[in-house]
Parts: structure tokens; sequence; C-alpha cells
């Protein structure tokens, strides 16, 4: 059923048409009116024109605001970086122990990190840790001797942007309580990731068809984006 808060919202002022993100923040700021501080959330609709088989984008945005949520990130590496990894701030590091959790189904972290050696040692975790997204990936940083590194880039913000088997794209930039302009901050840096994966991808013509703009419990508006890309 849908609550009266939503219809609430749904009588507001939902056909603004296509704006700005500047001039939609207040309105989708205004609608979040949840009892939780509101993610608030972008939908990029890939050109339908492309083969599925063609489309795929899957890499990492370090964003300048942060993200507003605690990761908890686990390392998988041998004893001699165990304790750098804790200093760095490792929730969760292991070896042979942590393999032995993860095939028994604890899977209770969001992050996963691996040093090259180690590697092999997930190579049959596949089907447990994929599903997830959990399996580390040396395009996006997860698989690397520089551990430490790792671990600061996943719990200062970043996150990573993935396409569906559809095509389109979901990514949080932010929660309502952030001020505008740090919000602001990470949508610039996901837009500038997204121009530089159109150039390692080879799409025909405008990669992005449309672009919502909504928070968790609020409606979407069209959002109008300043470069066609």
């Amino acid at each position: 059923m849908v609550s009266k808060r939503y219809k609430g919202l749904l009588k507001s002022d939902n056909e603004t048409g296509s704006k700005s993100i500047i001039d939609l923040l207040p309105i989708i700021k205004k609608n979040s009116t949840a009892k939780f501080d509101e993610s608030i959330d972008l939908s990029f609709q890939i050109n339908n024109k492309q083969k599925k088989g063609e489309i795929n984008i899957r890499t990492v945005v370090n964003m300048p605001s942060g993200t507003g949520k605690k990761v908890k990130v686990a390392v998988l590496c041998d004893e001699a970086k165990k304790a750098s990894a804790e200093k760095a701030g490792a929730d969760l590091v292991g070896a042979e122990d942590l393999i032995e959790k993860i095939k028994a189904g604890q899977l209770n972290f969001e992050k996963l990190i691996c040093t090259p050696k180690m590697m092999i040692g997930l190579s049959k975790l596949g089907k447990i840790l994929g599903p997830k997204g959990l399996m580390p990936n040396p395009k996006l940083g997860t698989v690397t001797d520089d551990i430490e590194t790792a671990i600061k880039s996943a719990k200062a913000g970043q996150v990573e942007i993935k396409n569906d088997k559809d095509g389109n794209i979901g990514v949080s930039i932010g929660k309502k309580s952030f001020a505008d302009e740090k919000i602001l901050l990470n949508f610039k840096a996901i837009i500038e990731t997204l121009e530089k994966e159109k150039g390692n991808n080879s799409f025909k013509g405008e990669m992005i068809k449309n672009v919502y703009l909504t928070s968790t419990m609020g409606t979407s508006y069209k959002l109008k984006l300043e470069k066609n890309f």
C-alpha cells in the first residue's frame, strides 16, 4: 500500500520537468520526510541503442565528501601485513582463517581487500562472493599490496559504479543532512568518472539517455545534465 506521506509527495511539485541538480536539491530535501537521514540517489539510464553486451561499466569513485555510511572492511593478507591492515583501520583481518569463515557464509563485512598472493585462496569462492559484489578485483583497487591505501579509500567513501543487466546505474551521492556543496562535489566526481568511462567503452553517440534524482523514500525527478555524454 502507498503511505499517506508518499501520496502527499506525489501531489507536491513532481511535474517540474528537467532541472539542474542545483535547482532540484532543495526540492529533494524538502520531500525527504522520513524519520531517518535519507540518502540522495542518482539513477542513470544508459542509451538503449547500445547492445547489452557492449555495456560494461565497472569502476570506483573516491567521493570528496564521503558517503555518510560506515563501511566494514575485511582484509585477506599474510601475517606480515596484518599489523599494517589493523593500523589502517581494517575491521577484520585474516588469512586461511578468514577464508574458512567466508566458506561458512560469514560475510559480516561490506568490502573485502586482498593481497595478490592470497587471491588463490579465494579462487573457489566466486559463487559466494560474486553475487554479493564482494569478490576482490584489481581494477577496483581491492587486489593490491598497498592495503593501507585501499583500506583508507574504502573508509573515506569510495563507491563502486556498476551497470546492472539492463545497463542502468544507481549510486548514492550523500545524505539529506549533507550541505548542498558536499553533495555537488560528489555529483561532480561521479560525472567526471562516467565521462572517462565513455572514453574507455565503445559507445556510439550519447552514453546517458536519462538521469533521475531522488531520496530513499522520496519521489524521483528528471535531472538535466549540463554536458551531453
